[in-house]
């Protein structure tokens, strides 16, 4: 039978791919370096391997993953996280000598990488993207404005100072209290590097558009409402809902072809309240977190990514149904801790009575769940275990 490697750990999108590939029939194989990996304890996983933990040895991480890719009966790898973004794109013609692989150049991958470089290729594209700078650049601080990394993943062909094989995810957004300059250096310090400065943005919606492409034409794409994130602040979804809006997807596709992208894309959007206008946040070159809600409406983009690596892209069906919902259950958690824990002089903060009745009432109604299915239950409670822990 051929099989697909899913490198993941506990992220809700690693079983999604499991179960979306083996009900394809597909020989599904697990390889995380983490203990008690949800999707290893699904029903649907056929195999599951150890790898070396790539935040220690990224190239060590590469080797492992080439090792599984020699198997005779492997045909691709999902990029699943950020590493498995990078590690195939940049070392592809390795990889390619053993399997199918649907993703983007280094160059492609870099430009959506560098959140500077990405900014300057959407300017190209005509498509909206908050004004960005270095943070060495800055030298006016009365704007509202919000830091972020650079790079979606820190590595040695990103930034000088890392070594071969080092590598670090940095995802922190520090909101800037306006007129009040930070410490460029400790920032410095916490990011790894020189990171960006944006201005903000004040929106009423947010929105993620998803896609798979083949040399910058669209063979599946996807839109969801993201009602909440993993904080207030921001963040991924953990509610959302599946809609479709012509501007979103001409603004998305307007950027992707400008790329001329190839392979999975998630892109998020704010919607600024002052024009109405789709304005560009990031975009992640593998599988998100959301991929249960987009899976559940219909877009399989696991067997997608299946067919796409096989040659077999006019199986693909990139119809969808709109307006269903799906909860990532902890994260629901993690957004209702947000409005005791976190802080931001831009986003004005919630009532927590409000929306704890809010979740309450969201779950109720739309009771679909990222991990939770009965007829497999193993994920979900590995999933508590872990949150136990």
């Amino acid at each position: 039978m051929n099989a697909v490697v899913i490198p993941t750990g506990h992220e809700a999108q690693g079983y999604v791919c499991v179960r979306s590939l083996s009900e394809q029939g597909v020989r599904t194989i697990v390889a995380s370096e983490k203990e008690g990996v949800p999707a290893a304890a699904s029903r649907y996983c056929d195999e599951s391997v150890d790898l070396p933990p790539p935040k220690e040895d990224l190239l060590a991480y590469r080797d492992a993953l080439l090792e599984l890719a020699e198997r005779e009966t492997v045909e691709t790898i999902l990029p699943v996280r950020p590493e498995d973004g990078y590690v195939l794109s940049r070392f592809r013609e390795s990889f390619e000598a053993h399997v199918s692989l649907p993703v983007p150049s280094f160059d492609q991958l870099r430009t959506v990488h560098d959140r500077l470089r990405l900014a300057e290729a959407a300017e190209a594209a005509g498509v909206p993207v908050p004004e960005t700078r270095r943070l060495a650049d800055v030298d006016d601080w009365g704007p509202e404005r919000i830091v972020k990394s650079r790079y979606n993943l820190v590595v040695d062909d990103y930034v000088d100072h890392l070594d071969p094989g080092e590598s670090a995810v940095v995802k922190a957004v520090k909101h800037l209290q306006p007129g009040t300059e930070p410490d460029p250096d400790a920032i410095r310090e916490a990011y790894r590097h020189d990171p960006i400065v944006q201005a903000f943005v004040p929106y009423d919606e947010e929105y993620m558009f998803a896609g798979l492409y083949d040399h910058g034409e669209a063979l599946a794409t996807f839109q969801h409402h993201q009602v909440r994130g993993t904080s207030y602040t921001g963040g991924g979804g953990v509610y959302r809902q599946s809609t479709d809006i012509p501007e979103l997807d001409r603004v998305a596709d307007d950027l992707l072809s400008h790329l001329e992208w190839h392979g999975l894309a998630c892109i998020e959007y704010m919607r600024d309240e002052r024009t109405g206008e789709f304005v560009l946040t990031e975009i992640n070159p593998r599988m998100w977190q959301s991929l249960p809600s987009t899976v559940r409406a219909g877009v399989d983009f696991p067997h997608y990514y299946w067919l796409q690596a096989t040659d077999r892209t006019d199986e693909i069906d990139p119809d969808y149904e709109i307006g269903v919902g799906s909860h990532l259950l902890h994260g629901e958690v993690g957004y209702l801790l947000s409005i005791l824990t976190d802080d931001s002089p831009l986003v004005q903060r919630p009532s927590l009575a409000g929306t704890a009745w809010e979740i309450a009432a969201s779950c109720l109604s739309e009771p679909h769940f990222d991990y939770l299915n009965l007829d497999d239950p193993g994920p979900f409670l590995q999933g508590l275990r872990n949150k136990v822990k």
